[in-house]
């Protein structure tokens, strides 16, 4: 073991953070911290992987096991105020933990888990993160709303924030964003927080015309959503009854399991050892041995009549290929689990409706406990392009920077917008008068992560006003 480049001492000011793993997780999160003034040392046995993440990042690589005190030493454990334990082994991210904390005091461990029966006693874990159980929430969120390829939760769900493709037929398409409230009821708001065109961000403005195809994302009461929906799109007047899912691994069984007793769900496996299984362990879905790619297959099962097709097997191209073909024989919707994230950008939007990175959704839920500052809610965004932030308000007028101000007196980043104001149980969409007050949930969209420093700083705590 040793170290590849050299690590200065932390500077006033600086977190320093200590990754286990290197893979595509630990990547996504060195890459998303290292452009925070963070001093980051990840760990890994692949010489190869720490060399190429040394070479784009600014970011000290440790070569060993990650388990070994020895290593975690070398590491600076001792210094360390974070590590984030996402190596591929949970008992190796769990050792690591309690290491962390019984040898070097390490006051902050997140640990990615697996195996949900390590969960109950991970007690040196101050935060487990399950990909499986959050990639399948996700899926379920999607599910519930049809035409959606992002639904995000913030204040346990009393707010949330829908990205949706704007159609042709859709009513507000072709129109100025502020004709939105003309559009709906009068005890129903909402706000379009962002919007992308052609990959790129448009700051919303009540000006702005929404075009076709431009990627919407707007905020409103978890209550509203499918209202607002309708005014980018024309929703499908037939309920998702059907699902269809290819590939029963980790994340395919226990999504069935979870929608089976809402919906008529079949499930896809080539292994017929593992079908059977799968078969023993649900009650009320249909389980079928065969190739995800096998087109007599899923006309056999009239994948025409199917509302939602999900390829959720671990082979990325398996999971195109066969989305693309399930689309072409007829399916309305299709989803598939992609890893990387080239691929994901080139297939969404097109024959594919819905493209899932599950290194995305864990690094959103990592993030919400691994950011300085009172963050409750992180979600990474268009690849880790752009993030939403719910940041809870604490303090009074003279130790904090936005109590008792309205929004239009902050000093948000140009590319920084406010969505709205959770307060008890109520959404407040923000509106240039709101003014924030001590307990509030505010609701950000941070289209430039370089603004994220600022964005952080402004709500500190226990950032007191000059």
């Amino acid at each position: 073991m040793r170290a590849l480049n050299g690590g200065a001492k932390t500077r006033r000011g600086r977190m320093k953070i200590l990754i286990l793993g290197a893979g595509q997780v630990g990547s996504s999160v060195a890459a998303a911290l290292a452009s925070e003034n963070n001093d980051i040392t990840v760990v890994d046995t692949d010489h190869q992987r720490l060399r190429e993440l040394a070479e784009k990042l600014d970011i000290r690589t440790i070569i060993g096991h990650a388990s070994l005190p020895s290593v975690l030493a070398q590491a600076g454990a001792e210094e360390t105020g974070l590590l984030v334990a996402v190596t591929s082994s949970d008992e190796v991210n769990l050792v690591a933990c309690q290491v962390a904390e019984q040898r070097f005091g390490t006051p902050t461990r997140v640990a990615r888990l697996r195996e949900s029966e390590y969960l109950t006693v991970a007690q040196s874990v101050s935060a487990a993160i399950s990909p499986e159980q959050l990639v399948c929430r996700h899926i379920e969120r999607l599910i519930e709303y049809p035409g959606s390829l992002q639904v995000l939760e913030f204040a346990d769900g009393r707010a949330q924030l829908v990205a949706v493709r704007a159609v042709r037929d859709g009513a507000l398409v072709g129109h100025e964003i502020r004709e939105l409230r003309q559009h709906l009821p009068a005890h129903v708001d909402a706000r379009v927080a962002a919007i992308f065109r052609n990959g790129r961000p448009v700051k919303p403005e009540g000006t702005t015309i929404i075009q076709e195809d431009d990627e919407v994302f707007f905020l409103a009461d978890a209550r509203n959503i499918t209202l607002v929906m309708s005014e980018l799109r024309r929703l499908d007047s037939r309920p998702t009854r059907r699902l269809l899912i290819a590939g029963g691994g980790n994340i395919g069984r226990k999504l069935a399991r979870n929608l089976e007793k809402r919906y008529q769900v079949k499930v896809l496996e080539r292994s017929r050892d593992r079908a059977r299984s799968i078969a023993e362990e649900l009650l009320n879905s249909i389980v079928l041995v065969g190739d995800c790619a096998d087109e007599d297959l899923l006309r056999e099962e009239n994948i025409d009549q199917t509302d939602i097709y999900m390829a959720l097997t671990n082979d990325d191209e398996a999971n195109i290929l066969s989305a693309m073909l399930a689309k072409r024989l007829g399916c309305p919707r299709v989803l598939a689990l992609i890893n990387r994230p080239a691929y994901a950008e080139l297939v969404e939007g097109g024959s594919i409706d819905i493209a899932v990175s599950p290194q995305q959704v864990t690094l959103s839920a990592l993030l919400a406990h691994i950011r300085e500052g009172a963050h409750a809610r992180v979600y990474s965004l268009r690849r880790g392009a752009a993030e939403a932030i719910e940041a809870v308000v604490r303090g009074d007028r003279r130790t904090s920077r936005v109590i008792g101000r309205s929004l239009e007196e902050l000093d948000l980043p140009e590319a920084t917008t406010i969505g709205g104001i959770v307060r008890g149980d109520q959404l407040l969409i923000a509106h240039h008068d709101l003014v924030i007050e001590s307990g509030d949930h505010v609701i950000l969209f941070v289209m430039d992560k370089k603004q994220l420093p600022r964005v952080n700083l402004l709500f500190q705590p226990e950032a007191a006003w000059p």
